[in-house]
């Protein structure tokens, strides 16, 4: 039995069920449900959405939400939650007068990226919400998650079973560690290097901004090598690196290549490169998403992890972690409506990526040769 009382719903928020490969996450808690269903709010749960982060349909129930099939959770919700980006079999779902909030990550992803045009919704991208001082509120946790999982699974990568060179990450005494490159020291690089240390590698970091290389020293006790991030520097390292951690993004767009197809050659056979910013076209060359019943292939002798997903794999903690941040602005969006929580919130304001058939995130609209318009212009047509 509920124990929350009867109330008139401001909003119906519908929780979709991931359906990726492997993705066991599910974008709202029951803890979440309860505070939206507190403030008069109706929660409609896909059925199941919640067990692969440990969460019954019951758990949810008691709240004062409640379960439904597929196609009354996408017909009914006005806000529609969910992780991961839409894939084909959804897309039918889109429509006009629905307010999608997830990671999109569609710089990446043109079919996707017409779809949601075509469609006419409102898609807000979790990883492109920015604050004033540059920070991304809703990629952090997950970057950490995955920053923090690069290490263990490129650990796992360069084991000779699966095609690695048979190194140990903290080697033993009388014989030296493996050699970790983080190519980008932001919260994923600096996450994957906190990890690589505690597993006793030769930690190397290459970033651009002399300011933060200086952040990371103090940060990490002066425990790793920094170096300036520049084709040179990259080429060099590559010569005697056991793994390489790609971990650069610029927000909302492709992901730069920092590593060519002709850079293998300079590399050992069996090294491993694990390409964490993949969501966003990944930034090796011979990068292409995987998934984790299939994570690794080959490319000239040098092992590529690149699964998109990566903190679906521990989907209790990733659940958990996206949920206190993302519940903010859910709260907001179904409080005062959409327009409104833009209006008020310049970061929420800089995560909607299409709205009424029009791309408003200029780097998505340039990566795939689209038209631009502004937020405020798309509103004003809609």
């Amino acid at each position: 039995m509920s124990r929350v009382g009867y109330r008139p719903a401001a909003m119906r928020i519908g929780v979709a069920k991931e359906i990726k490969a492997r993705e066991y996450r599910v974008a709202l808690t029951p803890a979440g449900a309860l505070e939206l269903v507190q403030r008069g709010h109706e929660v409609i749960i896909e059925e199941t959405a919640g067990v692969g982060s440990g969460f019954a349909d019951e758990a949810y129930i008691a709240v004062g939400a409640r379960t439904a099939g597929v196609d009354e959770v996408w017909e009914a919700a006005e806000l529609l939650i969910k992780v991961k980006e839409p894939v084909e079999s959804e897309y039918p779902r889109l429509r006009e007068g629905l307010v999608l909030f997830t990671y999109l990550h569609i710089a990446a992803d043109e079919p996707l990226t017409r779809a949601l045009v075509d469609s006419g919704i409102t898609g807000i991208a979790y990883e492109t919400v920015e604050t004033a001082d540059r920070r991304l509120p809703l990629l952090a946790p997950m970057s950490e998650v995955a920053g923090r999982l690069a290490p263990q699974m490129g650990a796992w990568s360069l084991e000779k079973a699966h095609g690695g060179r048979g190194i140990l990450l903290g080697g033993v005494p009388g014989v030296p560690p493996a050699k970790v490159v983080v190519l980008g020291g932001g919260v994923v690089g600096y996450n994957a290097a906190l990890i690589a240390v505690g597993m006793e590698a030769d930690v190397w970091v290459l970033d651009k901004s002399v300011e933060r290389m200086r952040d990371l020293e103090m940060m990490l006790n002066g425990r790793i090598t920094l170096a300036m991030s520049n084709r040179l520097t990259i080429e060099e390292i590559l010569v005697d690196a056991d793994m390489v951690i790609g971990a650069v993004l610029v927000p909302g767009a492709v992901a730069p290549k920092l590593v060519t197809r002709d850079m293998l050659s300079l590399m050992r056979p069996g090294a491993v490169l694990v390409d964490v910013a993949i969501d966003q076209g990944g930034c090796f060359e011979t990068s292409h998403a995987t998934t984790h019943d299939d994570p690794v292939f080959e490319v000239d002798g040098i092992v590529h992890y690149c699964v998109a997903n990566m903190p679906g794999a521990v989907p209790v903690t990733s659940t958990k972690a996206l949920t206190n941040v993302t519940l903010p602005y859910v709260e907001a969006i179904a409080n005062k409506g959409f327009r409104a929580a833009v209006d008020e919130d310049a970061a929420l304001a800089k995560g909607v990526n299409v709205v009424g058939g029009k791309i408003t995130y200029a780097a998505v609209a340039e990566a795939h040769g689209m038209s631009h318009a502004s937020l405020e212009n798309a509103l004003a047509v809609v």
